[in-house]
């Protein structure tokens, strides 16, 4: 069936409406990050840059690095941006342009988050880098589309059930990594843990500035919960719709997260720059060996 203009959106020059990238601009690999100057902290390392690219929040470089072709995209932050990010690369590799009808045969893309986040256990070392191996999302970007059965609902169903969820607020889901990438990363001395994936810095994190929360303890409810010997790890605002979307569509996803931040502590760590930039270069590594 033909997809119309109003949905899939094509710029003049033939380019994505976001992304503004064109098919061949896109690698099977691809990186993501949230900050758009944190492509360049990744692309310095290739071999060969031929993709520069940059609209809005979105700064994608496509290169080679040790060989092998990646593609480096910044997503902004949040999963609204999210939901444009994978629902326009997927468009890339599985939509024809000229046909505007999906291809016969999907083509399956890889792709790594790195980034920051915030600890939730005391016991987690600043500086260390921890695997997404869980997402559980306070956002709703999942509620939007159908054929979620690869939703974990007993994990969620708990959650909500230990920290009296309200329900002004989204139902909470569960998804788990990719395996085989899970398996890929997880030989190096990572922390495996469950990413609590929230919709805002502040409030929804439990910081407090000038304005009072809706649930003051929901930090210590988190700390607290576990379900089947797993505990929430640590925070931030992209990996649940990450591995949403990659799920919905038939992508390989996983996150990793450089740990800056300890928020039972009270810590931050003195080096952030050079911790991403260590999980950086293990990551490219990794991906092209």
């Amino acid at each position: 069936m033909r997809i119309a203009e109003s949905e899939l959106i094509i710029n003049p020059d033939g380019s994505i409406y976001h992304l503004h990238l064109k098919p061949e601009d896109l690698a099977k690999t691809i990186i993501t990050v949230g900050d758009p100057e944190r492509v360049e902290s990744i692309s310095k390392h290739f071999d060969a840059l031929e993709v520069d690219v940059h609209n809005r929040e979105f700064k994608t470089h496509t290169g080679t690095y040790n060989g092998k072709r990646i593609s480096v995209i910044s997503t902004g932050i949040g999963t609204d941006n999210i939901d444009i990010v994978f629902n326009e690369l997927d468009a890339l590799v599985n939509i024809d342009f000229e046909k505007r009808t999906q291809k016969d045969v999907l083509t399956q893309l890889t792709i790594v988050r790195v980034g920051t986040s915030g600890a939730v256990q005391p016991n987690i070392p600043i500086d260390s880098f921890l695997i997404s191996e869980t997402a559980i999302g306070f956002d709703n970007l999942l509620h939007f589309y159908a054929n979620t059965s690869f939703e974990n609902k007993p994990f969620s169903e708990a959650f909500i059930k230990h920290t009296n969820w309200s329900t002004k607020k989204s139902a909470p889901y569960v998804i788990n990594a990719d395996q085989s990438l899970l398996n890929l990363f997880s030989e190096n001395d990572y922390i495996n843990g469950v990413t609590a994936t929230n919709v805002g810095f502040y409030g929804p994190q439990g910081r407090v500035l000038r304005l009072p929360l809706q649930d003051a303890d929901l930090n210590e409810k988190l700390t607290s919960f576990s379900f089947e010997g797993k505990k929430i790890t640590n925070l931030e605002m992209e990996t649940s719709g990450i591995y949403a979307m990659a799920k919905l569509l038939g992508h390989k996803a996983l996150s990793l997260n450089a740990i800056l931040a300890n928020r039972p502590n009270g810590t931050f760590s003195n080096t952030p720059k050079e911790t991403v930039e260590t999980l950086i270069k293990q990551t490219l590594e990794i991906l092209t060996k």
